[in-house]
């Protein structure tokens, strides 16, 4: 576990990072199985709203079903009609509760600086300090956290360990669900050995569909052929992310934990999107999109944040149409509904096909800052643009103490409006 390395004239000992990357085995689903007593790897459940009908997509389904063959995301239509199966409705605040029991499973143990949550139900951690402090193996120390996951939450967990991040998330993917333990390792020369020549190389952590087609342009279909390739040709390539490609070919990872809770991105931005349960027309569409524009304003307002730009895009029933939208700079920066309303609509009016029924909505507001850099013109009525300010921070205190829909506008009472469902939402789920 100990590396030595001379600095000048000084041997200094190095020691060899170790790497968690826990997930959740089919976390909605197990928590469902939970609540009901059931055991995850015997019960027949999908997570799934079946009031949506036979076309709804089961978020999650257990490891039973998976075992026999039923995929992930599949929708209710396609899982054979012979299984005696449990549909169970998403409750994401539930899932929310279970999550945050977990994370207080690891703070028993660790430093909240040592865990980077990933996901609702998959984290890395840095054990280093805690399996050399402890003389712990790593694997005993995993196997530890996730016995206790088990027991007190009867959540099954598995889990991958490597000597840098890129390795734990590979080993938790591949190497973990081939041995019985369901704990899988990695460092770089068991990486080389054993998943040089592993296809497809989209299971490798960050390879897409899209990647795997331009590696493939070039006769690459696995990472051994990434290592075997010129570098200049991969750089011509892929960019700057040839450097990534390329580390990761050879199981390097320089990014830490640290790494990430200390990194701030130069630029920010806020966005919302909605799939409609039918086609929309044009003008309910439209009618969507002002409740997201109002709701993201009310989020500028709340993190005391001013937006320069919008976007917009529109998605149309079942792909009739290729996707349109574009974005607008603002004539100035504000977090004002009724400036920036009108930017949104006219981005929606500019692109959206009238003609063709709508499906899916996105919007978004970017170059945020610090509300204390907003500014007005000659023609701005200050005055108003102040009072507009203050009615709606007293909305939003309202919504706060007593829920999203303590207070609506006229709009959110209109035929296709949105907003009261997606208000009890959580993540685009029931929020029960």
């Amino acid at each position: 576990m100990f590396t030595k390395r001379k600095k000048g004239d000084k041997a200094v000992e190095q020691v060899q990072k170790v790497y968690f990357c826990i997930d959740m085995k089919s976390f909605f689903a197990s928590v469902e199985c939970a609540e009901r007593g059931l055991n995850p790897f015997e019960a027949n459940l999908v997570v799934a709203d079946g009031s949506r009908g036979d076309g709804a997509i089961c978020l999650a389904v257990s490891p039973k079903l998976k075992s026999i063959g039923v995929s992930n995301r599949c929708r209710l239509f396609e899982i054979p009609k012979h299984l005696d199966v449990i549909i169970a409705k998403p409750r994401m605040r539930k899932y929310i509760e279970y999550a945050a029991d977990i994370y207080e499973i690891y703070l028993k143990y660790l430093s909240p600086d040592s865990i980077h949550v990933y996901s609702i139900d998959e984290c890395f951690i840095d054990a280093t300090d805690y399996v050399h402090v402890h003389e712990v193996s790593p694997k005993d120390f995993a196997k530890k956290l996730m016995d206790e996951i088990a027991v007190k939450t009867g959540i099954p967990a598995t889990a991958g360990i490597g000597t840098n991040l890129f390795l734990a998330k590979v080993a938790l993917d591949i190497t973990a669900k081939k041995v019985p333990d369901h704990i899988g390792y990695l460092d770089e020369e068991t990486f080389k050995k054993t998943l040089w020549h592993h296809t497809p190389i989209t299971d490798i952590w960050g390879i897409s569909r899209g990647t795997e087609k331009r590696l493939a342009k070039m006769y690459i279909t696995d990472l051994y052929g990434i290592t075997l390739c010129s570098e200049k040709r991969l750089y011509k390539e892929f960019g700057i992310n040839a450097e990534l490609l390329i580390d990761h070919a050879w199981g390097r990872e320089t990014c830490t934990i640290q790494d990430i809770k200390n990194y701030k991105s130069k630029s920010r931005s806020l966005s919302n999107s909605q799939i409609f349960f039918h086609d929309y027309d044009f003008a309910g569409a439209r009618l969507a999109l002002t409740e997201m524009a109002l709701t993201l304003c009310q989020s500028l307002i709340s993190e005391r944040l001013i937006a320069g730009g919008v976007f917009v895009g529109i998605g149309y029933s079942k792909d009739v149409i290729p996707s349109t939208g574009g974005s607008m700079k603002m004539p100035r920066a504000t977090s004002l509904f009724s400036y920036i309303k009108e930017y949104v609509l006219k981005l929606f009016d500019k692109f959206a096909d009238k003609n063709t029924p709508i499906r899916k909505v996105s919007i978004g507001y970017y170059n945020l800052a610090d509300e204390s850099s907003e500014g007005y013109d000659l023609f701005t009525d200050i005055d108003s643009a102040k009072k507009e300010k203050r009615l709606e921070q007293t909305v939003i205190g309202i919504k706060q103490k007593f829920g999203k829909n303590a207070m609506l506008r006229g709009m959110d009472l209109q035929e296709g409006a949105t907003a009261r469902d997606r208000n009890k939402l959580i993540g685009g789920h029931n929020g029960e």
